[in-house]
């Protein structure tokens, strides 16, 4: 079906980012945080006013019927955003090229409900104001309004990602998302890389203060002995849990306050009942604990801490202008409808022409 003027007059707007940003102003604490060159805090104010309306919305129905999905949509953007850059690369299916990156296995576990309600929000989206919102922008803020809707911060992000065309390897994949077992030393060495500092680090491990894990994420600690550094008690209601090392279960990540976004994360560490290893060593190791004990004493802190970082990682490796696509389909290329791919070139090349 033909796309509208209206559509049209939309898409010719999505890949201008820096023109809004120039009329609109900018709240003093959102100017104190970098932004990425593209990107605006107010990049679809005219395009689709109601976009953070829509998604919040429809989250809150989400959430007041199952809480637990909150975890796994901010899951889901710290996988895509940590592989590739935020670009939706995690959205894509396989091809013929090769297997997607919800192939990898770290990925195995992302869930498919996570998948279903991008797929769903980018519809109403779409409905509402034409294809204009790229799919990596709507996971950035289903993430943002997973912590908030759980209990945690409210803040806002800056918005005019576009999608990416391809998606990374298995073995790239692997390579940009520590495991579970990783102690402090690898997870500070891997997150440099993408420039965060030790702070970044733990802020953002604070993310597992909502969430679940399976048994074989955390039973190298367990068994055949236990990790020493783990709460005696905490080990032995884990093995309650998961009998043998490759047990089926799961278990909370946060054993205090499980569904709530809060700091208690950080106190589990400090009583030894971190769940990973990359958890628990962040206390074990001098060049983390000062902050975890920080964060474990001041929750103020730790969401200010958490929101500087989560802005920043939502803008790794980005796309804007006329680079990458506004997918008509989260999981899928739009090379494959060759009228809206025309259309959208057709666009961006009047717009350079101005």
């Amino acid at each position: 079906m033909a796309l509208s003027l209206v559509c049209l007059t939309s898409l010719l707007l999505v890949i201008s980012p820096l023109l809004l940003s120039s009329y609109f102003p900018i709240s003093e604490a959102q100017s104190s945080a970098p932004i990425v060159k593209g990107l605006s805090w107010t990049f679809y104010d005219s395009s689709c006013p109601d976009l953070e309306t829509i998604v919040r919305k429809q989250l809150k129905k989400v959430f007041k019927e199952d809480i637990s999905q909150a975890a796994g949509l901010l899951r889901l953007h710290f996988h895509d955003c940590f592989v590739q850059g935020c670009e939706g690369s995690v959205l894509l299916d396989g091809s013929a090229s090769g297997p997607s990156e919800q192939d990898a296995p770290p990925n195995l576990t992302l869930r498919e409900q996570a998948f279903k309600i991008i797929d769903d929000l980018r519809a109403r989206v779409h409905k509402k104001c034409g294809p204009v919102v790229s799919c990596s922008d709507i996971t950035a803020l289903t993430a943002r309004d997973a912590v908030f809707l759980s209990g945690g911060p409210d803040y806002d992000i800056p918005l005019g990602r576009r999608d990416g065309l391809s998606f990374a390897t298995i073995n790239a994949t692997l390579a940009n998302l520590p495991p579970p077992l990783a102690n402090a030393t690898t997870i500070l060495a891997s997150l440099a890389t993408k420039k965060f500092d030790a702070t970044d680090v733990v802020a953002l491990s604070g993310a597992h203060t909502i969430g679940i894990s399976h048994c074989n994420s955390f039973t190298g600690r367990l068994y055949p002995t236990q990790d020493p550094t783990m709460d005696k008690t905490f080990a032995n209601n884990l093995k309650g849990i998961c009998p043998l090392a490759n047990s089926p279960n799961t278990t909370d990540l946060d054993i205090r306050s499980p569904n709530k976004f809060d700091n208690k994360y950080y106190v589990n560490l400090m009583n030894r009942q971190g769940l990973f290893t990359s958890d628990q060593d962040l206390y074990t190791d001098k060049r983390t604990r000062e902050i975890v004990k920080s964060f474990a004493v001041n929750e103020t802190l730790f969401f200010e801490k958490f929101v500087s970082s989560m802005i920043k990682m939502s803008q790794l490796s980005v796309l804007t202008g006329t680079q990458g696509e506004i997918r008509a389909n989260c999981s899928v290329r739009n090379s494959d409808n060759l009228y809206l791919k025309s259309v959208v070139e057709e666009v961006a090349a009047s717009w350079l022409e101005f």
